[in-house]
């Protein structure tokens, strides 16, 4: 297939990035490959702005990202969001209620180009610590009271089951719910995913004719993937994004861009 005629967009951590956060030699290759021969190229990530952006920068990214797990937009070329949808004032009354009822939980508030973590454990410090992000440490009603994109709860996996389980059963409705891996649990704006920052790109780019690819591991992604012309999941992806997918490619320590690159161009 003609690369001018294809936009890609993958998912980073446990996709295009390998277990220790390196992006490998061969997928950069493929990737520069398929954007020399006119393919337009872009990640879609759970990450904000400051998590993102050291990513970004190595892959010289020319056109936007889609960040906060779909609610944002986002050009780093420009430094501007193109677009963006915030969560809403409920969100407060979400984790003051998730807080008092969890007081082990780490939870981190994504706004614009800043963190702010109104609740911290040892699962959020190792997080912060591994993407070398300082947030704002602050009491809960310090929070800005508006430009919330996301937010992230974070605890060990057996504990982020009990909170999922919490949620799913409890009237918290106002807001889009999604597991983004074992220790994470993500409160974002109401019928926001990958999905609809990926066609809210697409639909600035003005390129709705191309053959889109979308890339991806965890349940964050599958939305994505299905929406996708071909959707892809890595080999390490869970068994139902593995289901939603068109097709399976290598894991994520093994070159897994590389091999989509080289499948595309086949086609």
């Amino acid at each position: 297939m003609d690369f001018s005629k294809v936009i890609i967009m993958t998912d980073l951590d446990g996709t295009l990035l390998t277990d220790d956060k390196k992006i490998l030699p061969q997928d950069m290759e493929a990737i520069k490959r398929f954007r020399a021969g006119g393919g337009l190229f872009s990640v879609a990530t759970g990450r904000g702005y400051s998590m993102a952006r050291s990513v970004v920068e190595k892959l010289e990214l020319d056109i936007p990202a889609v960040l906060f797990n779909g609610a944002a937009v986002f050009d780093f070329k420009e430094d501007r969001f193109v677009w963006r949808c915030e969560i809403g004032t409920h969100a407060m009354g979400y984790i003051k209620r998730l807080g008092d009822e969890f007081p082990h939980i780490g939870i981190e508030v994504l706004h614009e180009h800043s963190i702010y973590v109104p609740y911290m454990n040892r699962t959020e410090r190792e997080h912060l610590a591994l993407e070398n992000v300082t947030p704002v440490e602050c009491l809960l009603w310090e929070l800005p009271r508006d430009g919330w994109l996301k937010v992230l709860l974070a605890d060990t996996p057996e504990n982020i089951d009990v909170i999922e389980k919490y949620i799913s059963d409890s009237d918290m409705r106002e807001a889009q719910w999604v597991r983004s891996a074992p220790t994470y649990y993500e409160c974002l704006p109401k019928g926001v995913d990958k999905s609809a920052g990926f066609r809210e790109l697409i639909k600035h780019l003005g390129c709705g004719e191309r053959f889109s690819v979308a890339a991806g591991d965890y349940m964050n992604d599958e939305a994505m993937i299905r929406a996708a012309d071909l959707g892809v999941a890595v080999d390490s992806a869970q068994t139902e994004v593995k289901t939603a997918a068109d097709l399976i490619v290598c894991d994520n320590n093994s070159g897994a861009m590389a091999e989509i690159i080289g499948y595309i161009e086949r086609l």
